[in-house]
């Protein structure tokens, strides 16, 4: 209960610098997920009268279980709802040599973000650059911060 009150903090601090500010939002490599069906939730997050499905593919699951790398193309998607409705989607994804494109201080190994709205179309209101500044913290657990929930997932 204590991991998802801290991950649920995290995860409201991070959703606050994301909606404060002028947005920088990026087109990157980070791409829509083709079939949300094709990976399997995880965890659930709440936080107030928002909630957050939780998503990857089993081979990332596996990987984490076993105390390996992510494979490159590995996704982690949020699928947030507020009211009930979904709401927009946020996506994490890595791919081979993609932390290159930013400098050593912003780096999130080869880890890219990007927000969505339900349609497919990037949610350009959103600021990656904060979203790559929040997970820097997370760097012991793959960047993640529901790595541990990914740890226990069957």
């Amino acid at each position: 209960m204590k991991s998802r009150t801290i991950i649920s903090a995290s995860l409201a601090l991070c959703a606050a610098f994301a909606s404060t500010g002028a947005a920088n939002a990026e087109p990157n490599k980070v791409t829509f997920p083709e079939d949300l069906g094709a990976l399997e939730l995880y965890t659930t997050v709440t936080r107030g009268n928002i909630f957050e499905n939780v998503y990857t593919s089993r081979e990332a699951l596996d990987a984490i279980q076993q105390g390996e790398d992510l494979p490159n193309g590995t996704q982690v998607v949020l699928e947030i709802f507020r009211d009930e409705e979904l709401w927009r989607l946020f996506v994490m994804e890595k791919g081979e040599g993609w932390g290159e494109e930013y400098d050593e201080a912003s780096r999130t190994g080869d880890w890219q973000f990007q927000w969505y709205w339900p349609d497919g179309t990037i949610n350009m209101e959103e600021n990656t650059a904060r979203c790559r500044s929040c997970h820097m913290s997370r760097e012991d657990r793959s960047y993640m911060f529901t790595y541990n929930d990914a740890r226990r997932a069957e």
